[in-house]
């Protein structure tokens, strides 16, 4: 049976098994369910978690935890708030780590006590989760499996709001059908699973293929399926609200109906937007909110919304004005909810802020640790409420590292100084499961009493993810602390410099992603040591795959880190028509290319052929699975079309994985390299190769692709750290 079959018929059976508690109005705002971190336990810890007593007591966001050895109690007032109290237990008493990135369990066979009782409380109401871009890039075709280890993560480290967009795309199909459009012109609207974010901010439509009746049914039912977990945890789905997108010719359907159209988007023709102002708009709205609390179990108590997004035309609509129509939208559906919406660019405007109440309304800002000159955001959005965000990754670049002193630095000043409305966090990297470390902190900032020591943070965080206290472990951290996470956002960077294996061959190539930093924020040469010191940690705690991450994470930045060096060579050597250097300098390049994959194939997590096989995996028929695959597969090199490539799209999500690495990006530049090599022989100018033809042609046919991994991660890092310290 194909999955998304499976996942269809085992998510609607859990949908309907679980309908009675979610449509219940008292457990709409995520009403816990007896024994739901118990139950979570026992899925993390299989060995342990009959060691665990969880229990109930008053306060929401407070978690106690207390025992003896071989038996611990967590005490809080959710079930998500009792995990987060278990991780704060494995983390500092019992040296273990869960983390989106890896994990360690090496625990003694009776859990060790506490002395006395250990009470955090959240230090903020708002711990809000996952970018509008995540289910394009983390794994548009994840299934149950997946979300469900996720959502047990995002509990533990102690997040109470998560995005839920997963089945928007069968709500929209459904609304729409109630104002004059058939099943097939609403399939080949919507755009398939990895580009819906972008469809769901109104930025395109439509690309590359229809999508199908059962892939929408999947969908729906998996979307159900988490916001029905996300309210067993006593966590909050925080849903997509309608603020006014259209199928083309809504007007024309409907008469009397205001639409502005919208321009367009890299190269992509943008959804109409239906005049909130207006009666039509109340009507749709009306539609969209009882078919959503209808499809996902009840209602809830917060709801995405950004008007307008990058370059999006109010035209002759007052945006005041709008706001009021999708506030009082949402109101009449929902009258306690909570707006929330973006922070990014020049979003959201005062006149969106002034127009609406405030008290219901909440910014999960990307760019606090983006942009020196963001100082005061009570006044730039006149006291709305604001949770403190960062997005460490745009596209879901493997690059390692954060802007962590910018955390300890900004975050606690600016909640505590006076007339503050910092009210959460938000945790925004553009895709998740990466850049563990930086996971952990930036999770840990609402749980937190007092200042944040980085140097103290990353020697007990060493500790934990493996297991035991070990001075090459600690030695290394402390190199990653001052490098690649010791930036800082004065340089106006939020993210590391992706490497240049995964640019547009070019001899110029400053970077690979149009919008990626231009250079290393960092030294290499200071960096490189801790794969040296990595490499050295004693062998009983290199058995996790925590550090099997780690290890592979520090040795691909450091030999992509390397490109960077290597590439103002090959180019010096060309420019002087040094045949001989020239070729020993490409060659090389290819070989560090060929030492790259061969690492990344040691790790399933970073497989291309896994990605694509998820995606796949959901097709009904192999004419649907070969449509799927060049969905998942075009966002991370092409992302479009020719035009949205060429407006700077295409690389937007370069990673480096294998399949890619040995793929696509050897390709590319092995090509490059071949022309320039025969353009010097001939004493002519290189010809121009088409790339995005080469590049849409890979990614329609990419061969075969590895879906397992093959390998020793560690034997791997050790060749790459011969080969680096060689050169």
């Amino acid at each position: 049976m194909p999955l998304a079959r499976r996942v269809l018929l085992t998510a609607l059976a859990a949908g309907s098994a679980g309908a009675a508690v979610a449509c219940d109005p008292a457990s709409a705002d995520g009403a816990p369910a007896a024994g739901s971190a118990a139950t979570a336990a026992r899925r993390l810890l299989p060995r342990h978690w009959r060691q665990l007593t969880f229990r109930t007591a008053a306060g929401r966001d407070t978690f106690q935890v207390s025992g003896r050895t071989g038996r611990i109690t967590v005490t809080g007032g959710t079930p998500a708030t009792q995990l987060t109290g278990l991780n704060w237990y494995l983390r500092n008493i019992a040296d273990a780590d869960i983390n989106w990135a890896g994990r360690q369990l090496r625990l003694p066979r009776a859990l060790p006590g506490l002395d006395g009782t250990v009470t955090r409380r959240a230090n903020v109401p708002h711990r809000f989760a996952l970018n509008d871009t995540n289910d394009g890039y983390t794994g548009p075709y994840h299934d149950w499996t997946y979300w469900e280890r996720e959502l047990d993560v995002l509990a533990l480290h102690g997040y109470n709001e998560v995005l839920v967009q997963t089945g928007a795309d069968a709500l929209y199909h459904r609304v729409f059908q109630e104002f004059g459009y058939t099943d097939e012109e609403l399939r080949k609207w919507i755009p398939g699973p990895a580009h819906q974010p972008w469809w769901l901010l109104q930025n395109l439509s439509a690309f590359p293929h229809p999508v199908s009746q059962q892939l929408l049914g999947a969908r729906a039912a998996l979307g159900r399926r988490i916001a029905n977990r996300l309210r067993e945890l006593g966590m909050t789905p925080v849903f997509p609200g309608y603020f006014g997108t259209v199928p083309p010719g809504f007007a024309d359907r409907n008469a009397g109906a205001r639409t502005v159209p919208q321009g367009t988007w890299m190269g992509f023709a943008r959804p109409d937007w239906l005049d909130p102002r207006t009666e039509h708009f109340t009507r749709v709205a009306a539609a969209f909110y009882r078919i959503q609390d209808e499809m996902f179990g009840g209602a809830s108590t917060r709801y995405k919304m950004d008007l307008l997004h990058e370059g999006g035309s109010p035209g002759d609509v007052p945006v005041g004005d709008a706001a009021k129509g999708v506030e009082k939208a949402l109101r009449a559906a929902h009258p306690g909810a909570v707006w929330v919406i973006l922070g990014w660019q020049h979003n959201p405007p005062r006149a969106i802020v002034d127009a609406v109440d405030k008290d219901r309304m909440l910014v999960v800002d990307g760019l606090c640790d983006r942009f020196p000159k963001v100082t005061d955001r009570e006044a730039d959005w006149h006291g709305t409420p604001y949770a403190f965000g960062s997005i460490w990754n745009f596209g879901g670049h493997t690059t390692l590292g954060a802007n962590t002193p910018d955390w300890a630095s900004l975050y606690e000043r600016w909640r505590t100084r006076p007339g503050s409305t910092l009210r959460g966090v938000a945790l925004l990297p553009e895709a998740a499961d990466n850049n563990p470390a930086a996971f952990a902190l930036f999770s840990e900032l609402a749980w937190r009493e007092g200042d944040l020591d980085l140097r103290t943070w990353f020697a007990r965080w060493a500790r934990s993810r493996y297991g035991g206290h070990d001075p090459h472990a600690a030695a290394a951290w402390d190199i990653l602390r001052r490098t690649a996470y010791g930036t800082t956002r004065a340089d106006s960077w939020s993210e590391g410099a992706d490497g240049l294996f995964g640019a547009r061959p070019s001899l110029a190539a400053t970077k690979a992603a149009s919008w990626s930093p231009k250079r290393l924020r960092y030294r290499p040469e200071e960096f490189e040591p801790a794969l040296g010191a990595l490499l050295k940690v004693r062998p009983r705690l290199r058995r996790s795959s925590a550090y099997r991450r780690d290890l592979l994470d520090v040795a691909r930045q450091a030999l992509s880190n390397r490109s960077r060096v290597l590439l103002p060579q090959i180019r010096t050597a060309y420019e002087a028509k040094d045949t001989a250097r020239f070729d020993r300098l490409a060659g090389g390049w290819l070989s560090l290319m060929d030492l790259l994959e061969a690492l990344l194939a040691t790790d399933s997590c970073h497989l291309l052929g896994r990605w694509v096989a998820d995606a796949r995996a959901w097709g009904a028929s192999p004419a649907e699975r070969d449509r799927l695959a060049y969905d998942a597969l075009s966002l991370l090199t092409v992302w479009g079309t020719r035009a949205g490539a060429d407006a700077g799209l295409r690389d937007y999500a370069n990673r480096e994985w294998a399949g890619l690495v040995g793929g696509l990006y050897r390709l590319r530049w092995s090509t490059y390299f071949a022309e320039l090599r025969s353009a010097s022989q001939e004493e002519r100018a290189p010809k121009k190769i088409d790339w995005f033809a080469l590049e849409d042609r890979w990614t329609r046919n990419p061969g075969s692709l590895a879906t397992r991994p093959t390998g020793d991660t560690y034997r791997a890092a050790r060749r790459v750290h011969e080969r680096l310290t060689a050169d």
